[in-house]
């Protein structure tokens, strides 16, 4: 089954994925600060910026939907991250 996400929500998801690389610094600043977690460091950095999308794409949902994401828009942003997963560990150095 084929889902339609609203174009204005997949344009704001998109534009946060980009913003990744430019905040990419910050991310591993968040890291390298925390010594106890080093040695995951790859997934931990990965994990915050997928905290920080489902944050962005949360709020989206409520700011330009005016309701909560749906399971079929949920279910379509877990697709985009798949799809944008290499991308998003480019811009942090961990692939």
């Amino acid at each position: 089954m084929k889902y339609i996400m609203d174009k204005q929500l997949e344009e704001k998801l998109n534009q946060k994925i980009s913003e990744v690389a430019d905040k990419s610094d910050e991310i591993l600043k968040i890291v390298k600060s925390l010594d106890e977690l080093n040695t995951h460091s790859n997934s931990f950095a990965y994990g915050i910026v997928i905290g920080r999308l489902y944050n962005s794409f949360y709020y989206q949902c409520r700011r330009i939907l005016k309701r909560n994401p749906t399971n079929e828009e949920f279910e379509e942003f877990l697709d985009i991250l798949n799809k944008k997963q290499k991308e998003i560990l480019n811009s942090l150095k961990l692939s």
